[in-house]
């Protein structure tokens, strides 16, 4: 079990026993427990407020006065402040990510170990290597109960139109790189296309050179459909897809081509999923409290060929340097002598506006 509540803009979901299981069996919620989690994170998804002042992104107080007390606060350029109490025992903590100018996106991550007395605050830009974080010592959890008060009766808070969602978990959830494809994407091997959720360490693939690269690892993880999290339908023929494939919003494309080098000055172009969804390129891919991605590890950064095209495979950069992010990260259990380091591309990235025009030129 992981996820037990999700808000955003059209939903408010809560399930003791999972948000998987929502709506299976009868009186999942009766009897929901009012003792503190012994782990657990809230994720928050923003929009990088265009303020100049704190603003309170979440403020929960429970109807009958019981339980526990938090808020989380924006500060201009992309601090975060927490602050909680129960029965008395207040904790806070403060992060602050320089944001170098407006982001369009800031995830934030409350996560606890009441075993361990810790907790952490994290504030990172989806879909980029820009992430801090802080260690909170005594950290206060969160209970079934407050969550399910939290999630399901709106009386219980305030919440900011600049918040996308905000999730629950039973778990200590990672921050940093994540993975971006629906296990069923059929990735290019020796041999043939196989769903990427199917290829394990040792499989090869083939990449933008034509080489075949060993996997190293195929990393897998279940989050919130929401946000940049939310699943995105890319549309064949569009960017020579011959099928329809499901990524995440922050999943990049690699495309080249003479017209793109006359158009940009550059011989390849990165494309994000999430940039294409107001054209006819892509679509939402649909409405399901969760969703599954994995992506692959490799010796390097690289262009992987998927379902007739190029995208980029799992991109960690220089983590391996940054002990205190690697261990929070998805790859915490990874060999930290035995992992690759990453070249930055070289490529630009294209802003939403581009990538739809080259999107209606290249459509077959």
């Amino acid at each position: 079990m992981s996820w037990i509540g999700l808000l955003d803009k059209s939903r408010a979901l809560f399930c003791a026993n999972g948000l998987a299981h929502l709506g299976v069996g009868a009186g999942a919620d009766t009897g929901v427990d009012e003792t503190p989690m012994t782990r657990g994170s809230v994720v928050l998804e923003m929009r990088a407020s265009p303020y100049d002042r704190p603003q309170t992104l979440l403020a929960f107080r429970p109807v009958d006065g019981h339980g526990v007390r938090f808020s989380l606060q924006a500060v201009p350029g992309g601090g975060v402040v927490l602050v909680m109490n129960r029965a008395g025992r207040t904790c806070h903590g403060a992060v602050n990510l320089d944001t170098i100018g407006r982001a369009d996106a800031l995830r934030v991550t409350y996560s606890w170990d009441l075993t361990a007395g810790l907790g952490r605050l994290s504030v990172e830009q989806p879909g980029t290597f820009r992430v801090a974080h802080r260690s909170i010592k005594a950290p206060i959890a969160l209970s079934p109960e407050d969550v399910k008060a939290c999630t399901v009766l709106a009386e219980t808070r305030t919440l900011a139109n600049d918040v996308c969602f905000i999730a629950f978990s039973n778990r200590i959830e990672p921050i940093g790189p994540m993975p971006s494809l629906s296990p069923e994407t059929p990735v290019m091997t020796d041999r043939g296309y196989q769903p990427v959720g199917s290829l394990q360490r040792g499989d090869v693939v083939q990449a933008s050179t034509g080489d075949l690269v060993p996997v190293l690892s195929n990393i897998m993880r279940t989050v919130p459909a929401a946000g940049n999290f939310a699943p995105i339908r890319l549309r064949a023929p569009f960017f020579g897809l011959a099928q329809d494939i499901v990524t995440s919003p922050t999943q990049r494309l690699v495309i080249g081509g003479s017209r793109v080098e006359y158009m940009f000055g550059s011989e390849y172009v990165l494309v994000p999923a999430g940039h294409l969804l107001h054209g006819n390129a892509a679509t939402s891919g649909g409405s399901t409290p969760l969703t599954t991605y994995c992506q692959l590890l490799l010796p390097d950064h690289a262009a992987v060929l998927v379902a007739g095209t190029y995208l980029e495979s799992f991109d960690i950069g220089r983590l391996r340097r940054k002990r205190e992010i690697l261990k929070a990260s998805m790859l915490s259990g990874y060999p930290r002598a035995k992992l690759p380091e990453h070249s930055r591309t070289a490529y630009p990235v294209l802003r939403e506006f581009d990538a739809l025009t080259l999107a209606a030129q290249r459509a077959a």
